[in-house]
């Protein structure tokens, strides 16, 4: 027996309105749930649904003692990460979505999911999440509802957006939201067991620029199917920002105060997934009289304020966080927020009933039950937990929640970093020249690729413009234009762009630059540029500090042969990147900005004279 459409509208809370309860039915009918359910957010919910997954298999209780209210689910190893080459954008136009991003037809892709999500939810509950990204009801929130037949991805979401109630409310009185429908791709006939991690081998992750539409089928893990995240987030809200004149980034926010004077600085940063924006969100600064406060380890979206300036929210409520590397010895406050109330996925169980995975802390166990349920001992000659293994964890946990991470009108910003992982070439820290300077570092950034997304090498060097290949839901040549466009629009309010690079080695591979706590040097110089305090070294890639301006206090083994070893940029190595540069900006054609063709020739013009 299937749902109709008058059991939806009896299942509906009242002040569900007409728009949300004809979506519902609509994908009802097509997708022929056996029932439905509309997610409140609520802790009985919660207590609820995750009690049922335990049941099932899909989650493990964790000891409450060591972990209280927090669980461990384990995927299929073909459902891991994003799958970046089943993920399309459908505008109406192939040229709208540009060279970076893979294109379907919207009519001929609205087939294929109309035959895939004929019946796809036999057999399980259509849940219904309302859910607000941002604060609810603040001027640069927006609001949004998930369908979907999987518990994991409505707990997941009641950790990473206001879900529930108040964000139904809000629709209630008009406001629009975007509409995402989910599946795992795995209906159950009558009798039919279930299995602990439900998922399709065939796999498509979908959006609809022009409609604001987002369908996902066969994953059931991360990103692929917590729609508010990556494909709302960043995909929907980019195109969304660049018709409303905002901005949607894959940005860490941070508040950093000097607390000798009071002084505020906001700072935003893009790097590629996995190469350390949670580290640095949370920093410990390891030179006095600075405090780092966290407003959002993942996505920013910003809007220009009444003053002027550039102002951020972190639309998030939750932290979905890499685990292997996460310690107290790199990100302490990680490890405090995810203490209790979280959700771990393919990390290893320790006999004792907590979670463990590589690099945490502490000897390796001689025992554990790896991230395929499996026994495991150091033995094994594989690594007990998954290299993008997750936690998903409330960000008001975080000791160190910024008091205004849910300011409505967002948080001032002063500066923006771009960086990646380069072991050569580029020096820890750099200041744009200008503002089209600074599209133009964010515009080339290349990273060494991590194992966030599962069908790229993991190591090669790929260009990661702005951190936003994956993710920028249109043509990025566009995207370039609509930053050079809102640089114009603000003016001088528009913060400073500055590239920095904690992951150079020396000739023998060592790192030069110790990282970590040690970042909060870069900041302080950064933020000390930004308002005009010190001076900066003209140089091939942009202005570079002075060393007697950088403070290095207390930094042990640390000397001026190290500093230029850091700051060494070598002009034939940096004439093969401007020529590398210059071929990866081709396949834009005629949309690539006339100013970013210029910064080019302007970086050629630095490199020789610094050839000279």
């Amino acid at each position: 027996m299937t749902v109709s459409a008058q059991d939806v509208r009896a299942a509906a809370p009242k002040n569900a309105p007409e728009d949300v309860i004809d979506f519902v039915v609509r994908i009802a009918e097509l997708a022929k749930p056996e029932d439905v359910y509309f997610a409140d957010g609520s802790q009985e919910e919660w207590d609820r649904l995750t009690s049922e997954m335990v049941e099932s298999g899909m989650f493990t209780r964790l000891n409450p003692e060591k972990r209280p209210n927090s669980f461990l689910a384990r995927s299929l190893p073909s459902d891991v990460a994003r799958v970046e080459s089943r993920t399309y954008i459908c505008s109406e136009k192939e040229e709208d979505a540009g060279p970076t991003n893979n294109w379907y037809d919207p009519t001929e892709m609205k087939k294929i999911l109309m035959e895939k999500f004929d019946g796809a939810m036999k057999g399980r509950t259509l849940y219904v999440i309302p859910f607000s990204m941002g604060p609810v009801g603040g001027p640069i929130s927006q609001l949004g509802i998930e369908l979907t037949d999987s518990p994991y991805v409505v707990c997941n979401m009641r950790i990473m957006t206001r879900m529930g109630t108040e964000a139904l409310d809000l629709m209630a009185k008009g406001q629009t939201w975007v509409p995402a429908v989910h599946s795992v791709g795995a209906p159950l006939e009558p009798g039919q067991e279930d299995t602990a991690w439900p998922c399709n081998d065939e796999k498509y992750i979908t959006h609809f620029p022009e409609t604001n539409e987002i369908w996902s089928y066969g994953s059931g893990y991360g990103g692929n199917a917590l729609l508010g995240k990556k494909c709302y987030a960043l995909r929907i809200a980019s195109t969304m920002a660049k018709r409303d004149g905002w901005m949607a980034e894959h940005m860490l926010i941070l508040r950093l105060t000097d607390e000798n004077t009071g002084k505020q600085y906001h700072v935003t940063a893009a790097f590629p997934s996995a190469c350390g924006k949670t580290n640095l969100a949370m920093l410990q600064p390891t030179i006095p009289g600075y405090k780092v406060e966290t407003v959002g380890d993942d996505i920013a979206w910003m809007r220009p304020g009444p003053d002027g300036r550039l102002y951020a929210i972190n639309p998030e409520a939750g932290f979905f966080g890499v685990a292997p590397g996460t310690s107290y010895d790199t990100n302490p406050m990680a490890m405090d927020t995810m203490r209790e109330n979280s959700i771990f996925t393919n990390v290893a169980l320790t006999d004792d009933g907590d979670v463990w995975w590589e690099g945490i802390d502490g000897p390796t166990p001689d025992h554990l039950i790896d991230w395929h349920g499996n026994d495991w001992t150091p033995e094994s000659g594989e690594k007990a937990a998954h290299p993008n293994a997750r936690f998903t964890t409330p960000a008001a946990q975080c000791p160190i929640i910024c008091p205004d991470w849910e300011a409505p009108q967002g948080v001032p910003i002063d500066a923006i970093l771009f960086g990646g992982r380069r072991a050569t070439n580029v020096p820890l820290v750099a200041e744009q020249y200008d503002p089209a300077h600074g599209v133009f570092i964010g515009a080339s950034v290349a990273s060494e690729v991590t194992a966030a997304a599962t069908d790229v090498t993991a190591g090669a060097l790929r260009h990661d413009p702005f951190a936003m290949l994956p993710f920028c839901g249109y043509h990025m040549a566009d995207y370039w234009q609509h930053w050079l466009d809102m640089q114009e629009e603000l003016g001088e309010n528009f913060p400073k762009v500055y590239q920095v690079n904690w992951f150079r080695k020396d000739d023998e591979g060592n790192w030069l630059w110790p990282g970590f706590g040690e970042n909060s040097r870069v900041l302080d110089w950064v933020v000390r540029r930004a308002s005009g305090q010190v001076d900066a070294i003209d140089g091939i890639t942009g202005r570079y500090p002075k060393f007697e301006d950088f403070n290095i206090d207390g930094l042990k083994g640390f000397d001026k042969e190290t500093w230029d070893k850091l700051f060494f940029v070598d002009p034939e190595a940096w004439d093969k990147e401007a020529a590398e540069t210059e071929e990866y900006f081709k396949q834009f054609g005629d949309k690539l900005p006339a100013a970013i063709k210029d910064e080019l020739a302007k970086l050629r013009e630095r490199i020789a004279e610094a050839r000279k």
